[in-house]
């Protein structure tokens, strides 16, 4: 079954990219101007951001996976949320030098405070008052040459490896949340500390990244590598490193045509010891390949992608995590030496069949999308493959936008796993908005 869902996707991806692909604008990574253009404001403000009120259709027990039967009748449950609101900073100081920073808050951010708790003799605690994440996602110097043909950029950067990673404002895809594939088996929005080299040529643009390798403590079954980006301490452990790139071939009206890649060593990252006799010689090496597209023309946009993932030693990995301290930051899970994912969605703007002055500007979508992932697609020697870490996603819904850059969206969508499991359908309305402020 794994063999044709895989043979599968291959084929669909690689038929319909011939015909489809998508131009963006690329609105956190600018050249420097030139001396000799017209002057213009240096600073530049801009962002994006998401609120998503969703209803799910299944179970949220952490163990309807492993006792599944218990909650198969389980009430539907809602959630507000705020996926992300990003800021970005931009200063062009002239002569091909540039500044880009963007700051991400994610699920609202995170907040804590010290109280005196009266009931219990006025000693001081420390609360949890909200969840999410605050993250510096982008901080870069940039070097222009040559009009932007050639760059050298440094600094904390996006890797831009699969289709979510490069193209990840709201306004780039159609459902609620991020496609759930490659932001459940890849960091997304991966960024690291680090140096790229890149540039635009003739309807092609590169890129090439020398990054410190990910940590495989935090490797783990469902999402495979995605939290070996991170790092719980003050700094990003480097003891190994990493190289990424990425093409992508606009040559043709309306379509991108797009591959990236990634490979390192993630066993050495840690600050535990690896030198006993047993691991000594592992690397647990990551390999990553990935074909992406869109197209947008004629009031239609198709998008597609299908990425692939090797770890090598990932049974020693596997059992290195499970033998870690209790306090330590791994999840201490098994981990595959393959994953995949692979998806296509398509939408229509039906707008675009009235009277110019009519709708202007204005967009309804109307699209589908279906994808496919396996966090544990190939396990090795005694590990265990989840099979509930397999699933089929469909999605449908429409997109309003009544201005270019704010986008209405309201989606059904259904995860469907082994017969064994339950399925996972949810409905989610949210509002968005994605651009630049000032420039």
């Amino acid at each position: 079954m794994k063999k044709f869902i895989l043979s599968l996707l291959i084929g669909l991806t690689a038929h319909t990219a011939v015909a489809f692909a998508h131009v963006p604008q690329d609105t956190t990574e600018t050249v420097s101007r030139s001396d000799t253009e017209s002057k213009k404001s240096r600073f530049s403000i801009g962002g994006y951001g998401e609120v998503v009120y969703t209803r799910n259709f299944f179970s949220d027990k952490y163990l309807r996976y492993t006792d599944a039967d218990s909650y198969r009748n389980d009430k539907s449950h809602g959630r507000f949320d705020i996926p992300h609101m990003t800021i970005w900073l931009g200063y062009d100081f002239g002569h091909g030098w540039s500044l880009g920073t963007e700051i991400e808050f994610e699920h609202g951010g995170t907040g804590s405070a010290v109280e005196i708790e009266e009931e219990e003799a006025g000693e001081y605690e420390s609360e949890i008052e909200r969840g999410g994440e605050v993250n510096l996602e982008q901080f870069w110097l940039n070097k222009a040459f040559l009009n932007g043909k050639i760059n050298i950029k440094a600094g904390h950067l996006v890797v831009p490896v699969g289709a979510t990673n490069m193209y990840h404002m709201p306004v780039e895809f159609f459902t609620n949340y991020r496609p759930e594939g490659e932001n459940t088996i890849i960091p997304c929005t991966w960024h690291e500390t680090g140096i790229s080299l890149w540039g635009s040529v003739k309807g092609w643009r590169y890129e090439i990244l020398f990054i410190p390798g990910l940590d495989s403590d935090r490797f783990g079954r469902q999402g495979w590598i995605h939290d070996g980006a991170g790092s719980p301490y003050e700094f990003k452990i480097a003891n190994s490193y990493a190289g990424a790139f990425r093409v992508d071939n606009f040559s043709v009206k309306g379509l991108r045509l797009s591959l990236s890649g990634y490979v390192g060593n993630a066993f050495k990252n840690t600050l535990s010891s690896t030198e006993s006799k047993r691991f000594r010689d592992v690397k647990g090496t990551v390999s990553i390949g990935a074909f992406d597209f869109c197209y947008d023309n004629h009031h239609t946009i198709i998008r597609g992608n299908f990425d692939y993932g090797h770890l090598s030693n990932s049974e020693l990995i596997t059992k290195y995590n499970m033998s870690m301290r209790k306090d330590s930051p791994s999840p201490k899970q098994a981990v595959a030496s393959d994953a995949l994912t692979g998806g296509i969605e398509a939408g229509y703007d039906f707008f675009g069949l009235s009277d110019r002055k009519i709708r202007q500007h204005q967009q309804f979508w109307v699209f589908a999308r279906y994808e496919y992932y396996d966090s544990m697609f190939r396990t090795q020697g005694s590990i265990q493959d989840y099979k509930w870490c397999a699933r089929h996603r469909i999605a449908a819904g429409i997109n309003y936008r009544p201005i270019k850059d704010i986008v209405i969206k309201a989606d059904y969508s259904i995860g469907l796993l082994d017969k064994r499991y339950n399925n996972e359908p949810a409905v989610s309305i949210g509002i968005a908005y994605a651009g630049l402020f000032k420039r």
